[in-house]
This record gives structure tokens, C-alpha cells and sequence, in this order.
């Protein structure tokens, strides 16, 4: 299984940017899917996380309103739209998959899969 992640780029204080993630393999349907994000210095934190239906969904509280996970299972896909970004986002962005999973509840270090990582870079 490869996780591709794909969006991330420089972008101003309130700008928008939108990640996705193109999961290889025939059952993408039975992954929950997360995003996460580590900053220099910092351990890495879970971002965002969506169920294998795409039903339910976690967002980390200084996120909830400006960004948005969704997934598309015909296409093998998970996005996550970032909005009002500020530079405290700034961070390699990851996702990852847990198979087998059907709620969004994963902690960190059961997630079977990783992706290599985005840059996104906020500036003030």
C-alpha cells in the first residue's frame, strides 16, 4: 500500500491550500484515513481523521471551521482543505491510513500506513 500526498506549497497568512492523498490498492473503503502535521521541533499531531464511510469525522480544536477532510472512494482519495490558514499551520503534512478500521478513532501509532509527506508553509 503507497500513500501519495499532493497540494502543499507557500502561501499567505488567510490563504487556502488543499492537500490530497491518493492511496493505492483495491480497499480504500475499508481504511479510516488521517492527516496529520509536524512542525520543526515538534512531535507530530493528528490534524484531522475520517471514518471509512466518510461519516464521521475529528478535527483537532484550533482547526475546527477552517479545514475540511473528505474522502472519495471511487477515486482512492482523502482531501483536506485548509482554510484562513495562519503561519502557526506551518508543517510537513502526512497522511495515513488504518486498515480495517470503520470509525475515525485511531490513535496515532495504530495507523498501518504513511505517506512521505507535504510542505506547507504559512507566511505572515
Amino acid at each position: 500500500v503507497q500513500l501519495v500526498e499532493s497540494g502543499g506549497g507557500l502561501v499567505q497568512t488567510g490563504g487556502s491550500l488543499r492537500l490530497s492523498c491518493v492511496v493505492s490498492g483495491p480497499t480504500f473503503s475499508r481504511y479510516a484515513m488521517g492527516w496529520f502535521r509536524q512542525a520543526p521541533g515538534k512531535e507530530r499531531e493528528s490534524v484531522a481523521a475520517i471514518s471509512w464511510s466518510g461519516g464521521r469525522t475529528y478535527y483537532l480544536d484550533s482547526v475546527k471551521g477552517r479545514f475540511t477532510i473528505s474522502r472519495d472512494n471511487a477515486k482512492n482519495t482523502v482531501n483536506l482543505q485548509l482554510n484562513s490558514l495562519k503561519p502557526e499551520a506551518t508543517a510537513v503534512y502526512y497522511c495515513a491510513a488504518k486498515f480495517n478500521q470503520r470509525s475515525e478513532d485511531v490513535p496515532i501509532a495504530e495507523y498501518d500506513y504513511w505517506g512521505q509527506g507535504t510542505q506547507v508553509t504559512v507566511s505572515s
